[in-house]
């Protein structure tokens, strides 16, 4: 639950579905408020339409306690509440990250233990959960249900001001020494605790090394020189008093800072937000501020160290080195857009100065993890340079860095690539998502929290107004900012790093260390204490938990049917169209499905880089520059990705493809279909230089994700054995593919590659092998049906004629539940000499915790038996593997889940153990099997599958299920019959059936630390 908060414009491409206006809308009904109205104990401040995003925005304070909030009423059944607490550590033991955890654990009014995760099995909730940032802590949920919205309040209200913060709850979420073996006084006494554990994780990032060490070192003067998620050695420091005096001192009503969203009423938010808190609280005066950091007189240089990358692109090129300059303050908001908008001119795309100079030359594989601008802290800051680069080559980035500025001062930037990026924010304004609450709590957080202007920060055309009238009055106006924050900036810190082939054994060893310095200052009364706590918590964590005080939806409160989708089905050219009407404000959205199965099987591999690169490589008259700069101008976005869809009714027929996806304002649609067919007629496959370079970018990428997605390729790889999807998946997204890069970002020679790009183009590319999709209003509909179809002519006749080579293309009859033509045009594939196995595969890595996954191969999605296994992976969450896995074992997460392509999936995430969790999930399953569990859990496991079945759909992506999968509004309906008509007795005989050990086939996949026991284990395929 820990992170950074992420740039402020990044945000705004979330926007929200917007549903059809009522009698009165929830904005024009907000703006009926008056500045001075008492509601609730609150004083209406402020109240100001923000037409740009469809909201009003109405501020108040809380009479009493001073509280700051915020309501932003939208049109939008996503309702979102958050409350934020300035939360300022003045050291690195964690304290805001391990209190936000424990807050969570049980309260006055619900002291159960672990309300938290039990209210996800007993809401429809889209969105829960909490987030510690440098210097703030937010707790945000989201529904579309109003007694549920008032059912989490409660929760969340009661949480965060009226805690138990147990000492149990505190060992279990932050860290205790305890016996290996709780059960064995004589066990080596060993460091747990869940946060603990996660931090050890965070760090065998090293791109999240790097950016902490940045941090701290740019701005040493306060809270920012700590980590405000905790140094694992450092939080075996934290007491449980500190933990309690931390919260009685910043999580006050005086320190918070109140958000809700959405069309529910506001006065019903302010009622049960006084009643339920804030009437029992006095104004305070915290001292949470942080002040602004003290000003350089001149740079600094630093370094630190970090473990080697056996995946890196290049071993021999490892070292980060990246300059960064303390900026403005972020509640000067409009300073603040200018300086996002400026680090986007000067580092994103191929047309940037920065890209130009550090990229191209191939002296690193990519940009430093940390680059642009940053808006988390109260003061900002920009970054660049260069990871994968060789020692050597430091002088020189630093060179080309200030000389990259002083060529900016003197040439500033072409209008178009303005009016390019202008473009980019206007897409944002107009695209919806699901999301935009959430985003929106996200976007105003760290402005607000250091007490700017939450609203202003929202007026995004008045900014650009602005904007533009400055460029106006002074065309020098961006270079001179350049001047000022870069050139003659004297705080700037220049930070490299380098991998140390020690380091991960010097960190073994501090831990040893300390953690010998805390067993030798224990006497035996202590060791006894410790022996008995560690009894203690484990019975508590073995009981079954009295969860009646939680409130709870019923099962009888989910809708019993979904709403209808209408979608019209054409063709253009022979190719079958699928148009969609939707309410999407005044965007196109268009996605096209390529198959591949008459591409041979020795270029299969190469197919993500293929769609990785061909947007970027130039395509038509224009080069890749040119090309860059017209996607931006035109488009919000052309992007090309691999795709792998199962069957819905048999687990070895699936599809496999390519997926185009674009999107446009409604003026620009002939302009994005012009670019699509000058990348299927004529793309460039001539630029070796340009091909090195992407995929360096690729194999880093690819090399820096696997710490923070390790559970997703643990499920890839345990599964690659089960179904022929499956398998193709691990080529395409697993290890296998993050090896291939490496290798090819190894080679000398990227001739052999380049050639393969035009063959693979000509299977893919290819009309005959298409199916298309597009999202628009009603009134433009007809206009996006002309522009498809002259893009099938287009492309059409620049083909030739080729017949496939493929033999076993099964194709499936025609699904009558679904509208003609969109089940027909999926051509489905059988593997003939795929034979299901088992397999268990580790990998080891320099990492200090475990990520975990055994897969099952189970039943496809319209198997009567998917529902019940849907549920029971949901119930052996919640009621068995969270507990022996998370609370028992401090992993910071695992559970069970059942997949759409017919396997069922148990995974650990950031565990510290590895044979311990592949035992928690056998004894799940006899847990399942023996019926261990009540018909009130099996009914919270049931809401919990609904809220993900239930979540909201943007307009952008209705009907998307039908056109990748073949899945009807019809299949849907018949799949939520069957979750609701699930019972114990089903739940209990497909744990038996098809869990159960020797009754499916089954994979294992292991990525983590050295683990003697695994390599001596033949069983084991070790990488």
């Amino acid at each position: 639950m820990f992170r950074q908060s992420t740039a402020l414009l990044s945000k705004l491409r979330h926007l929200s579905v917007l549903r059809r206006p009522k009698s009165i809308s929830a904005p024009e009904r907000a703006l009926q408020y008056a500045v001075g109205q008492k509601i609730h104990g609150f004083t209406v401040r402020e109240v100001t339409p923000v037409p740009d995003l469809f909201l009003t925005a109405v501020k108040l304070d809380h009479d009493v306690t001073g509280a700051q909030y915020l309501h932003a009423a939208r049109d939008d059944s996503n309702n979102l509440f958050s409350v934020q607490f300035r939360t300022t550590p003045m050291d690195s033991t964690g304290v805001p990250h391990i209190l936000e955890h424990t807050v969570l654990c049980g309260s006055q009014r619900f002291p159960c233990r672990d309300p938290f995760f039990k209210m996800l099995n007993r809401s429809l909730s889209t969105f829960m959960n909490a987030f510690t940032a440098s210097d703030y802590t937010m707790y945000p949920f989201s529904t579309q249900n109003a007694k549920d919205f008032q059912n989490l309040l409660s929760v969340y209200l009661d949480a965060v001001f009226f805690p138990c913060l147990r000492e149990l709850d505190f060992w279990q979420e932050g860290w205790r020494l305890e016996n290996e073996n709780p059960t064995n006084p004589s066990s080596s006494l060993v460091f747990k605790g869940v946060v603990f554990n996660e931090m050890k994780g965070v760090f065998s990032d090293n791109e999240r090394v790097y950016a902490q060490h940045l941090q701290n070192k740019l701005l040493p003067d306060h809270t920012y020189s700590v980590v405000s998620g905790g140094e694992p050695l450092a939080i075996t420091d934290l007491t449980w008093e500190q933990l309690k005096h931390f919260h009685a001192t910043h999580y006050h009503p005086s320190n918070a800072r109140f958000f809700t969203y959405g069309d529910l009423p506001l006065e019903q938010h302010l009622k049960q937000i006084q009643e339920e808190a804030l009437c029992k609280f006095q104004r305070t005066y915290p001292n949470t501020a942080v002040p602004a950091q003290i000003h350089w007189h001149k740079p600094r240089e630093d370094h630190v160290t970090c473990s080697p990358d056996s995946m890196a692109p290049d071993p021999t090129k490892q070292n980060t080195l990246c300059v960064s300059y303390l900026l403005g303050d972020i509640t000067d908001t409009f300073e603040a857009f200018t300086l996002n908008l400026l680090s986007s001119l000067m580092i994103s795309g191929p047309n940037s100065p920065f890209y130009k100079a550090l990229i191209e030359p191939k002296i690193g594989s990519d940009f430093s993890s940390v680059v642009g601008y940053d808006g988390s802290t109260k003061q900002a800051s920009f970054s660049v340079g260069l990871q994968g680069m060789a020692e050597e080559d430091i002088e020189t980035v630093k060179r080309i860095i200030n000389q990259t500025i002083d060529d900016i001062i003197e040439t500033g930037f072409e209008e178009e690539r303005i009016e390019a990026l202008l473009h980019k924010i206007e897409i944002q304004m107009k695209h919806q998502s699901t999301s935009f609450g959430l985003a929106l709590a996200s976007y105003i957080a760290s402005c607000w929290n250091h007490d700017g202007d939450p609203v202003h920060s929202l007026k995004i055309s008045e900014n650009v107004s602005r904007f533009r009238q400055c460029l106006q009055e002074n065309p020098r106006y961006l270079q001179d900012k350049v001047r000022q924050y870069f050139k003659e900036n004297t705080h700037q810190l220049i930070l490299s790093m380098s991998p140390d082939e020690q380091y991960v054994e010097k960190q073994n060893e501090a831990e040893l260390e300390k953690l010998q310095q805390k067993i030798q200052a224990l006497t035996e009364a202590d060791r006894k204490n410790i022996y008995e706590k560690g009894l203690q918590l484990l019975s508590e964590q073995s009981k079954t938990q009295d969860a009646s005080s939680l409130p709870a939806l019923k099962v009888s409160d989910i809708t019993p049917t979904i709403p209808y989708t209408p979608v019209q089905m054409s063709t253009a050219g022979g190719v079958p169209v699928q148009y969609c009407e939707q309410p999407t404000n005044g965007m196109v959205y268009f996605r096209a499905m390529c198959n591949l199965n008459t591409l041979p099987e020795d270029l299969k591999i190469y197919v993500p880089l293929f769609c990785s690169v061909i947007t970027k490589l130039g395509c038509g008259e224009m080069d890749y520059r040119q090309q860059a700069q017209q996607m931006e101008l035109k488009t919000g976005g052309m992007s090309v990705t691999p795709q792998i869809l199962s069957d819905t009714a048999e687990l070895d027929l699936y599809e496999q493809g390519i997926l185009l996806n674009s999107s446009c304002l409604e003026r620009n649609l002939p302009d994005m279909f012009n670019l699509w067919s000058d990348l299927f007629n004529s793309p460039h496959f001539d630029d070796e230089e340009r091909l090195r370079v992407l995929v360096m970018m690729a194999a880093q990428e690819l090399s820096n994700g696997i710490s923070y997605s390790g559970h997703l390729y643990a499920m890839t790889r345990a599964a690659r054995t089960l179904t022929p999807s499956a398998d193709l998946q691990e080529t395409f997204s697993g290890m296998d593919q993050v090896k291939f890069m490496k290798r090819m970002a190894e080679m000398s020679d990227l001739t052999s590659v380049l050639r393969k790009l035009p063959r693979i183009k000509r299977h893919l590319f290819n009309p005959d092998n298409m199916r298309c999709a597009v999202n628009a209003t009603p009134q433009k509909i007809a206009d996006a049906a002309v522009e498809v179809e002259r893009f099938m002519g287009n492309i059409a006749s620049h083909r030739k004629e080729r017949k496939p080579v493929r033999p076993n293309i099964v194709k499936r009859p025609l699904d009558l539940h679904a509208p003609s033509g969109s089940a027909a045009s999926r051509k489905l594939i059988s593997e003939v000499n795929f034979k299901p196995c088992q397999m268990k595969t580790y990998f080891e890595l320099p990492y200090p915790v475990n990520f975990v996954s055994e897969c099952v191969r189970t039943v496809p999605f319209t198997h009567e038996d998917y529902a019940s296994l849907c549920v029971l992976g949901r119930l052996m969450s919640a009621k068995f593997l969270h507990g022996e896995i998370r609370e028992k074992g401090g992993a910071y997460g695992g559970g069970a889940r059942m997949g759409g392509g017919g396997l069922f999936s148990f995974y650990s995430y950031r565990d510290p153990n590895c044979s311990q969790t592949l035992g928690a999930f056998r004894s799940g399953v006899d847990w399942a099997r023996d019926g261990k569990f009540t018909q009130q859990d099996v009914d919270e496991a049931k809401l919990s599958i609904f809220s993900a079945v239930d979540a909201p759909i943007a307009p952008s992506d209705k009907g998307l299920g039908l056109f990748l999968n073949g899945v009807s509004d019809e299949i849907k309906q018949a799949h939520r019959e069957r979750l609701f008509a699930v019972t114990h007795k089903n739940l209990i005989d497909v744990a038996g059936r098809y869990l159960g050990i020797g009754q499916r086939t089954r994979g294992v996949a292991v990525l983590g630390p050295k683990n003697e026991n695994i390599k001596k284990d033949p069983s084991w395929v070790v990488k």
